[in-house]
């Protein structure tokens, strides 16, 4: 254990605070009028803002109040923010109400230190979950209260600086996204020719994925939609399945191949395209895919019209479906494409790769500074639980006699009442 600062006290979060794990209303009731106690579950509501809760409820089973700290415990483990009012909490998170005036950020600052720790303890075969044991039994570095306040002031006013910068760096990435089309925009506007798809291309949905051909004598690697981003193929992770030799020869792609993202759960991935390049041997393609097979465009050429009208929204405009949007291949067979000279196309792909080049250089500069950012948010951090963030006070109460004292009234009050002391008749330790 590394050695405390003067004044310090290696304590646990269950001795610093009342620790509720939450649970889940009655199902009848819930709502989404703005009726009773907004509802909160975890997992996706954390972030660096709240969204606005679209679940209330009228029977409210456990209660956190407005800016006690709020930690998802089951997958994912760790995230945590401050309550923005009084809520009821769900099976995927924990309240902590910190004891003896502790402050909730210092609390909520050093879960977000640990969280690696703490989620690294989350057990289970569906999903990681750590247990109310695991999370009160959570060592915690509490120094002296006014010590404490100072580290909190410290840290957010370095989170501020940092917070801003952050800023300006998305706004940065959004303006550079929006360049990317302005210029495969530009770059094909001139194109007198237009041609529908169909007439220049063979147009083909992959084939679809059944149970039967998770197994069988001629098991080939195929590409999905997860496979295709905006960046290119992604190769990391290739299913395979069954294909027959028919099937094979219908289904395997050849080099120069365009695959578009035919269905998605967001009308804004559909259409996204890359380039087969030949780069797994008799690799075939699922139906969540279309490939484009043409005799008239450079494949790289096409991508970049594609690319286009998945940037602009086009795709999207036409893309129906309830939970998962398809393009839809017979859409896709009638879409108008530009059909300029070879070497129109040419001299297109050249000058598009050459901006896009530097837009893709400035945009991973962007992405560097954001991880410097989140590392030296990481570091602050570090800092601050080491003693290492503000100096210390000689003059300041012990953590040892803030301890001691949240201990004797927790005592009292139980000897008092009889039993373990509750904030609300919901909320239990």
């Amino acid at each position: 254990m590394t050695e405390l600062p003067r004044g310090w006290a290696q304590s646990t979060l269950g001795r610093c605070c009342l620790v509720t794990l939450g649970q889940s209303p009655p199902g009848s009731s819930y709502n989404e009028f703005g009726v009773g106690m907004p509802f909160f579950q975890g997992k996706a509501e954390f972030g660096d803002l709240w969204p606005k809760t679209r679940k209330w409820t009228t029977q409210p089973t456990k209660i956190a109040l407005e800016n006690d700290v709020l930690i998802s415990v089951r997958a994912p483990v760790g995230p945590t923010n401050l309550a923005p009012c009084d809520c009821a909490i769900g099976r995927g998170l924990a309240s902590l109400w910190p004891r003896g005036g502790i402050d909730s950020r210092y609390i909520l600052y050093w879960l977000r230190a640990s969280q690696r720790e703490l989620a690294s303890l989350g057990t289970g075969t569906t999903f990681a979950a750590i247990s109310g044991a695991v999370l009160r039994e959570h060592e915690i570095p509490l120094a002296p209260l006014a010590e404490q306040r100072r580290i909190v002031a410290a840290i957010e006013e370095h989170f501020s600086r940092l917070d801003a910068a952050e800023q300006a760096l998305r706004v940065a990435r959004r303006r550079l996204e929006r360049m990317t089309t302005a210029v495969l925009t530009h770059a094909l506007r001139h194109a007198d020719r237009h041609i529908r798809l169909r007439e220049v291309a063979e147009v083909r949905l992959g084939r679809q994925r059944s149970p039967k051909n998770h197994v069988g004598p001629n098991m080939r690697p195929y590409l999905r939609a997860a496979n295709v981003t905006w960046k290119g193929l992604s190769l990391a992770d290739v299913k395979s399945m069954h294909f027959s030799p028919s099937e094979v020869e219908t289904y395997e792609l050849r080099e120069g191949d365009v695959l578009l993202a035919e269905a998605s759960g967001s009308p804004d991935e559909v259409g996204k395209p890359a380039v087969w390049r030949g780069e797994i041997p008799g690799c075939c393609f699922q139906n969540t895919l279309i490939r484009v097979r043409s005799h008239a465009h450079l494949p790289e050429f096409l991508r970049l019209v594609f690319l286009r009208d998945a940037l602009v929204g086009k795709f999207a405009a036409v893309a129906p479906g309830v939970g998962i949007h398809h393009l839809g291949a017979s859409r896709l067979a009638n879409w108008e494409v530009p059909l300029p000279e070879p070497g129109e196309q040419s001299r297109i792909i050249a000058d598009v790769e050459q901006q896009l080049s530097l837009v893709d250089a400035m945009a991973a500069e962007i992405d560097r500074a954001l991880k410097r950012s989140a590392t030296l948010r990481r570091s602050i951090l570090e800092q601050a639980f080491s003693g290492k963030l503000v100096p210390q006070d000689p003059s300041d109460e012990p953590a040892s006699v803030l301890l001691e004292r949240i201990r004797a009234e927790r005592a009292a009050a139980e000897t008092a009442t009889g039993r373990r002391p509750r904030r609300r008749a919901t909320m239990e330790t």
